[in-house]
Formats: C-alpha cells, sequence, structure tokens
C-alpha cells in the first residue's frame, strides 16, 4: 500500500530528530521549503531538510561562503583566508536545489520569494537564515565608507584580509584599537580572540605597539580567561577599557584615524570599529524583524511569532540565552528542519534542547572554550543550569594545546556537514 504524504513526513520528523537520514520515496509528492540564507544556519538547515525527505531550494547571492570562525587567525597572520571558504555543490550533491540570487521581497500571504531579477519561488514553508547587516547609522562617523579605513571584518572576506593589510603596513610603535559593541552581536568573544590574535602578530613583530580594546559593555565571555592569558602571554601589549571606564565609543573620523569616547579621544594607526549589528535586509523586508532589528522567534520551532509559515534561524534570530555564534546556528538549523518536517505531516515537534560550545584562540597553540545547554521555557531559551561550563582555569599547556586542536577539528566538522 502506498505511503501516505503525512505518514511520510511523520516518519521523517522522528529520524531527522534522531540524526538518522530519512529516505526520500520515489513518486511521492514532497512539500517545498525555500531557505534564503547559505551560512551555517541556512545551509546546514537546508541539508536537515533534504535529508529529512523535504523539497528544498537554498537561496544565496554569493556563489562562495566565507566563514566568520577562525577568520581572526587569518587577521592575526596564522591562517590563509582560502582555508575560510567553501562552496555549494557539496549541497547540491546531497538533494538541495541551490539557486544563485538575491531574495528582495517575500509575499506571506501568497506563499512566495521573489528574487532581484524578478524570479518567483513558491513555498509551503520559509527558513530565512540571513545572518546580520552593519546599523551604519548606529556610530556617529562610521558608515560604509568608512569602513573602508576602518574595518568591522565582521562578515568574513574582503574586510577580513584588508584588516590584515593594514596590520602589516603599520609602523612598530602603531596604537591598534578595537572597538566592541553593546550586546547582541555576532560571536559575544570574537573581538577578545581578535585582539589576542593580533597581539600574538605584534609580541613576534611590532613588540613597540600595543592592542587597545574600547568596550561598550562591562563584561564579556570568558573574560578571566582571557585576561589571565593576555597577562602571561602578552604583558603590556593589550589593555581593555570597559563601559564604566569610559570604553564606549561615542563618535570615529575615519579622515584622521580617531576614535573617541565620553572621556578621550585616541588616534590609532589600525582601528578595527565593530559597529551595532542587526538581522540581515530580508529580515525585515519579510516583516520578521521586530524594532529591535532582530527576529523574535517561538524556540520550540524557531516559527516567527510575526508571521506564521516563516522559521528564522541563526544570528537574525532572538534566541533568548543562546548567543549569535556558528555552532548555536547549526543547532537551531537542524532542531527547525525536524519541526518543518513534524509541521509538514501535520504534528506538533517534540521538544529539543540545544548545545552551544564556543572556542576561542588567545595565540595559535592556545584555545579556551565555553558550553552551554538551552531549552525552551516560557516562550524563549534559557540555560539549562549546571549543564555547561568554560575551560579550566590554570590549565596546563598540554590543555590549552588540545583546546586549540579541538577548535581546529569543530571547524573541519562543522564546515563539512554544512557544506558537505
Amino acid at each position: 500500500m502506498r505511503t501516505s504524504r503525512r505518514h511520510f513526513l511523520r516518519g521523517a520528523a522522528s529520524a531527522l530528530a534522531a540524526g538518522a537520514v530519512a529516505p526520500v520515496v520515489v513518486g511521492q509528492a514532497r512539500a517545498r521549503v525555500v531557505v534564503i540564507g547559505g551560512g551555517f544556519a541556512g545551509a546546514s538547515c537546508a541539508r536537515a531538510l533534504a535529508a529529512g525527505g523535504v523539497e528544498t531550494t537554498l537561496v544565496e547571492a554569493q556563489s562562495t561562503f566565507t566563514a566568520c570562525p577562525l577568520s581572526n587567525a587569518v587577521i592575526g597572520g596564522t591562517r590563509d583566508i582560502a582555508a575560510q571558504r567553501f562552496g555549494y555543490t557539496g549541497l547540491a550533491a546531497h538533494g538541495v536545489g541551490v539557486v544563485r540570487g538575491e531574495a528582495r521581497t517575500v509575499d506571506p500571504d501568497a506563499r512566495t520569494v521573489t528574487l532581484a531579477d524578478g524570479t518567483r519561488l513558491a513555498y509551503e514553508r520559509l527558513v530565512i537564515a540571513p545572518g546580520i547587516d552593519m546599523r551604519w547609522d548606529a556610530l556617529p562617523g562610521y558608515d560604509q565608507a568608512a569602513a573602508e579605513r576602518m574595518p568591522h571584518a565582521w562578515k568574513a572576506g574582503a574586510q577580513t584580509t584588508l584588516l590584515r593589510r593594514q596590520l602589516e603596513a603599520m609602523d612598530d610603535g602603531g596604537l591598534v584599537v578595537v572597538a566592541a559593541p553593546a550586546n547582541p552581536y555576532r560571536c559575544p568573544p570574537g573581538p577578545y580572540e581578535r585582539a589576542s590574535l593580533i597581539a600574538h602578530y605584534l609580541s613576534r613583530h611590532k613588540p613597540r605597539s600595543k592592542v587597545l580594546i574600547l568596550d561598550a559593555k562591562d563584561r564579556f565571555s570568558k573574560q578571566a580567561l582571557f585576561e589571565s592569558a593576555w597577562s602571561s602571554l602578552y604583558p603590556g601589549l593589550v589593555e581593555w577599557v570597559p563601559l564604566s571606564a569610559g570604553g564606549a565609543v561615542i563618535e570615529v573620523d575615519p579622515e584622521r584615524l580617531t576614535v573617541a569616547t565620553d572621556f578621550e579621544t585616541h588616534r590609532a594607526a589600525v582601528a578595527n570599529v565593530i559597529p551595532p549589528q542587526k538581522a540581515g535586509s530580508i529580515a525585515a523586508a519579510a516583516g520578521v524583524a521586530d524594532r529591535t532589528g532582530w527576529c523574535p522567534v517561538d524556540p520550540g520551532a524557531f516559527e516567527s511569532t510575526l508571521v506564521p509559515g516563516i522559521h528564522v534561524v541563526g544570528d537574525a534570530a532572538i534566541a533568548g540565552a543562546m548567543p549569535k555564534s556558528a555552532f548555536a546556528a547549526n543547532a537551531q538549523a537542524k532542531v527547525c528542519a525536524a519541526a518543518i518536517v513534524a509541521l509538514l505531516a501535520g504534528d506538533s515537534p517534540r521538544p529539543e534542547k540545544l548545545v552551544n560550545t564556543c572556542y576561542s584562540l588567545v595565540a595559535p597553540d592556545h584555545g579556551i572554550s565555553v558550553a552551554a545547554v538551552y531549552r525552551a521555557e516560557g516562550g524563549r531559551l534559557v540555560e539549562v543550569e549546571g549543564a555547561g561550563g568554560v575551560s579550566p582555569a590554570n590549565a596546563s599547556e598540554a590543555v590549552r594545546r588540545r583546546e586549540a586542536e579541538l577548535a581546529e577539528g569543530w571547524f573541519r566538522t562543522i564546515t563539512r556537514e554544512a557544506f558537505g
């Protein structure tokens, strides 16, 4: 007897949640899901949906994805940018239809996505995984033109290599300013990893130079571990100025390369200005971003609380206690895919716990990490008490080396899983 579409999709949801690949039934009509955005969240979700037997189309404007994790090592001079680049042929080989184009508009009533060239794609469920955009109006003096003088390098690629070239060209004795934004933003420990790997480069090639971190926060992820490592590995090379000590940047001047706080104006040789961020522009166009610029979701299925039938995963989503990281994006993508398969079968998604681990390099052979488990409670994701933790303080050099190796191993695993 021929299996019904509902029965097939229900079985696929169970297999997907368990990590198995459900076979596609030949000759059976399959639901159409469109995924916008080919980063860690979008690619992971598209591949998981295809594995769950769902007809899936991924829309991505670029032919190559350049990964942010480990890109700070490119800036620090210990990694090649080519190691960060991934194509989409692997996704196509796993049954995902890949369309190169820019999604411009979404019609949630007609359930269509329109691309820049006028192409329309119909969907039964839509996943938006647009990553981040910069809020160019948030910091006086900082706009897209200023980013060519004061790179943010918070989207990996040309900005990453620009910041690297500026460090190479800088005279010994120059000041490197890293301006870190207030929460929320992509990769909470990222600015401090970056400052660490810049300090590693300076300590070997420009030892009279210094890294100054001007921060719009009084606390940051893995703070004690970072500060301990700075003290032991880079004494006198890294200075962190918190919000309470006047660290918040209020204005920049790209022509003079100055960065101003309420108390002082710093003239930089190299200025890495990381501005406030928001969800990628298609989120606002689809109506799933709220006044914060981010996208509220139901954590059970990552379905938008503003527009039914649209799911948002990755950095763009408001995910409660869960940080905006590649690991989190991958975890959310899998939960979202399993939920969509269940919903298409007419079932309710089952509750899932999500895990996140953030690795940071303080030196090429010195890694630290933080891990946590999250569950849905009261319409938001909360951290499961006692289920995570950070790297041990006062660990041996061998332990720190092993964490650095684990970071590289995790990167190989997640990129293989997302991009094939």
